[in-house]
């Protein structure tokens, strides 16, 4: 295996394309041990570390644009534009991880219980690459598939600032990762409501709450998704997750801000 510490974002770009099976390395949280288990064994490894082009935040009236490499702790102390996204940045993983992981990491990789996710959809974000934008509402593709192309690299994310937003999940003990975590964010044209961790393909907007919330809709008489679409695991059953959905929609409604 090579290794490379590029300078520009140009350069990484085009190492990309000199490895049969080049790999980005960002915060390294699911590169490293997938390399370690033997299920990726990259031919060159670009650590994109020196990108500071690629780190930040930014407000630009309608949206906060946050850059692939800002971390997960980063992220927790400086988007006040949006509380809500704060406050799921905090909710990530432990202190260690969060001051390694990094926002494009997450979503380039799409863990189907990863929290970014969630706030992408119902934040109506832009991911923004080398290459182009892709909306959030077309970006994932079903369980760690992303729209992205070989080599595409995430510039920046801008997550559209809401009237009020508030994320809730219930997570699992050990990893942190959400059994079903809910996203809420009103809009003046409407309410945009998307669940992670409880999704047979990972995450997705439960437009019947979105519906229902926006006609209003007393949250605690909104029923469960489908139980067909969910996911089941060693921790928890399809019809405990759609449970677990209208658990955290009321307290996600209840923590709007």
């Amino acid at each position: 295996m090579s290794y490379e510490r590029p300078g520009t974002l140009d350069d990484a770009v085009r190492l990309s394309g000199t490895g049969e099976d080049a790999a980005y390395l960002a915060g390294g949280h699911t590169l490293i041990p997938a390399m370690k288990a033997r299920l990726r064994d990259p031919d060159l490894l670009i650590d994109l570390a020196d990108l500071d082009e690629l780190k930040g935040l930014v407000t630009d009236g309608e949206r906060l644009w946050i850059g692939a490499l800002t971390t997960h702790a980063e992220v927790s102390q400086t988007a006040g534009a949006i509380p809500a996204l704060q406050q799921l940045a905090s909710l990530i993983g432990d202190p260690q991880v969060r001051v390694r992981g990094t926002l494009g990491g997450s979503l380039a990789n799409n863990d189907p219980a990863a929290d970014y996710p969630a706030a992408v959809l119902a934040l109506d974000a832009v991911i923004e690459t080398d290459r182009g934008s892709h909306a959030a509402d077309d970006f994932f593709q079903g369980m760690f598939f992303t729209a992205l192309e070989e080599g595409e690299l995430i510039r920046r994310v801008g997550f559209r600032i809401p009237k009020r937003a508030a994320y809730a999940k219930f997570r699992h003990p050990a990893s942190r990762y959400a059994l079903a975590g809910v996203f809420v964010a009103e809009f003046e044209d409407g309410v945009r409501v998307a669940v992670t961790g409880a999704g047979g393909d990972g995450v997705f907007r439960w437009t019947a709450a979105e519906e229902a919330l926006a006609a209003g809709t007393d949250p605690a008489s909104i029923g469960a998704p489908d139980v067909g679409d969910m996911s089941s695991d060693i921790h928890a059953g399809p019809e405990y997750r759609a449970h677990l959905c209208t658990v955290m929609l009321k307290q996600a409604v209840g923590g709007l801000s």
